[in-house]
């Protein structure tokens, strides 16, 4: 039986050292991610919460929308929750693009929502363009003007691997 020289035999022990490390970090990321997501969906809670409240007592609503009755204020409010919802569906991996996608395009066909959006806009102007929230709200304002002469081709989602 032969012997390692010292060097081998901590060289040996430097890789075994390394690898744990790797092992380690890899684990340590899943976590990150896994607290990130808690942390989005914990966040999203407390807001749906604050705009349950603002629904049931529009006294309490913060928002630049301005000249509306209490029922269209409360309309306002609950097309901010559905977009924040399905935002939020997206970021956390519960639906891919396509999904969310075609959630948007729901959406678009609803009055109330589509009311929301144009009312919005400017608060969308002063947003990151790479932020996700202007990338979506660029897509929305795609959907938004989009004309449904083939209510077939209206349900068309391109795959993320087109760039669709």
């Amino acid at each position: 039986m032969t012997v390692p020289n010292q060097g081998e035999w901590l060289a040996e022990l430097l890789r075994q050292v390394a690898q744990q490390l790797s092992r380690m970090a890899v684990g340590y990321d899943q976590i990150a991610t896994e607290l990130h997501r808690a942390n989005l969906i914990e966040l999203q809670s407390i807001f749906v919460e604050r705009l349950d409240r603002a629904i049931d007592d529009p006294t309490l609503a913060l928002s630049s929308i301005t000249g509306l009755s209490d029922e269209k204020r409360r309309q306002m409010l609950n097309a901010n929750a559905q977009y924040s919802l399905i935002l939020m569906a997206h970021r956390v991996g519960h639906i891919d693009r396509s999904e969310l996608l075609g959630y948007l395009k729901v959406l678009h066909g609803n009055d109330a929502f589509a009311e929301y959006w144009q009312r919005s806009a400017a608060a969308r102007w002063n947003l990151p363009s790479d932020s996700f929230e202007a990338r979506v709200g660029r897509a929305v304002d795609a959907i938004m003007d989009e004309r449904l002469e083939d209510i077939e081709e209206w349900w068309v989602v391109g795959s993320e691997a087109d760039g669709a």
